[in-house]
């Protein structure tokens, strides 16, 4: 007899595995999108290093404000430096970038003023240091901008140019092998010879959600429901990835071969058989030789919610990146009673109204856990706990977004 055990449970044992931590290599700055950066990016220095102009006008002293005219005794544009020094009386004609001249304080736009040959009169008064961009606005000399873990995206990769960091030191991303497991089914443009055939897309799937966050796939394919196949699968992909993912194979048919080629001839450590979740309870994990296997359920629905529940997390936790699954508080439109002691992921409809997320089940199909159609247009997963009350209308519920999955 088979001992399930909590969806908490579960989540705690993958927890606690330890990992090697994964090489670090360097990158070109723009090939470095979407790895994890390896160790904190310090700043060398103050941006800016000097008071610099923030917009186009006239540099002057602010105790000058007042006066009838100024003269303008120079121009300073963006990346020279001026030799002239402002003193009490002239300005110089300053534009945005430019170092702010020597004597100067602040900066008066040019639409602030009127120009009559060389000098200016100053229709519009500012504050005193108006537009001038102190030493270290951006960031100081010894802050840490960015976080060892983070994700390199747009803004990292420019503030990275910014400190002339050419090669960015990132954690390699993980490996995952993949493959569906059944006699029954086929790949793509495999013909179908006999109506009991089914169209497998597990495999490709869960491919997309690895490389949607970052990992690099194997995809093995279809293998057929036979101990031999299974095991030639099994050590084969242990040799080349860090965590191999079936689909098909752990439930407790005659032809479920996956589970005991996992325990009987790979000799590996379950973690566990059996979640008491729904979709998906006859999930099983376990470890070989320090790498992870996932066999999932044979429905599309129940191995892509699986999917997304237990392998990204991994990959979050194998690429060392400070990530996690994107679950937000949500309100439900309509009542949903407890419907069985487990944990369920129910897919339904979210929209952000009012300055809240709303959840809705219209549209959404009941059945079996093969309806994969109800995670298209914009699907949430309801999250209901297996000691959960019936939820009620108006009440404010766990969601896990599914279009904001990295």
């Amino acid at each position: 007899m088979r001992n399930f055990i909590s969806y908490k449970q579960s989540l705690e044992i993958l927890e606690k595995i330890v990992i090697k931590t994964p090489p670090i290599k360097k990158m070109f700055l723009t090939n470095a999108l979407g790895y994890v950066i390896a160790q904190d990016i310090i700043a060398d220095h103050n941006s800016p290093e000097f008071p610099t102009s923030a917009m186009d006008g006239y540099a002057i002293k602010a105790e000058d404000i007042k006066k009838e005219a100024l003269k303008i005794i120079d121009k300073n544009p963006a990346g020279s430096v001026v030799e002239s020094v402002v003193e009490h009386g002239v300005c110089i004609k300053t534009f945005t970038g430019s170092l702010m001249p020597k004597g100067s304080n602040t900066l008066i736009p040019i639409e602030n003023v009127e120009v009559h040959e060389d000098k200016i009169k100053i229709i519009k008064e500012v504050s005193a240091g108006f537009a001038v961009r102190e030493i270290g606005e951006n960031y100081k000399k010894g802050e840490v901008l960015i976080k060892k873990g983070t994700i390199v995206g747009f803004a990292e990769i420019g503030v990275l140019a910014s400190l002339n960091i050419v090669q960015v030191p990132v954690f390699e991303n993980p490996t995952i092998a993949i493959a569906s497991t059944g006699s029954e089914i086929l790949d793509l443009g495999e013909e179908q010879t006999n109506e009991a055939q089914i169209r497998s897309s597990n495999h490709l799937t869960i491919e997309a959600l690895c490389k949607k966050a970052g990992a690099n796939t194997l995809q093995m394919g279809i293998v057929k429901d036979d101990i031999d196949s299974i095991t030639n699968l099994l050590e084969s992909s242990l040799l080349k990835a860090d965590i191999v993912v079936t689909t098909g194979g752990v439930s407790v048919g005659d032809y479920d071969f996956v589970q005991d080629v996992i325990k009987d001839k790979l000799k590996a450590e379950v973690l566990f058989h059996g979640v008491t979740i729904k979709p998906g309870m006859h999930i099983l994990a376990a470890l070989k030789d320090g790498k992870l296997i996932i066999a999932l359920p044979g429905f599309a629905y129940s191995s892509t919610v699986c999917a997304i529940l237990y392998i990204l997390p991994m990959i979050y936790k194998l690429k060392q990146a400070n990530e996690k699954l994107p679950i937000v508080k949500a309100k439900i439109l309509q009542d949903f009673p407890r419907r069985m002691p487990k944990t369920i992921f129910t897919a339904c409809n979210v929209e952000y109204k009012e300055g809240i997320y709303q959840i809705n089940f219209e549209g959404k199909k009941k059945g079996t856990s093969a309806i994969l159609t109800n995670m298209l247009e914009n699907p949430a997963l309801l999250i209901q706990d297996e000691d959960s009350e019936d939820i009620k209308a108006g009440d404010m519920v766990d969601i896990l977004l599914l279009n904001q999955l990295k």
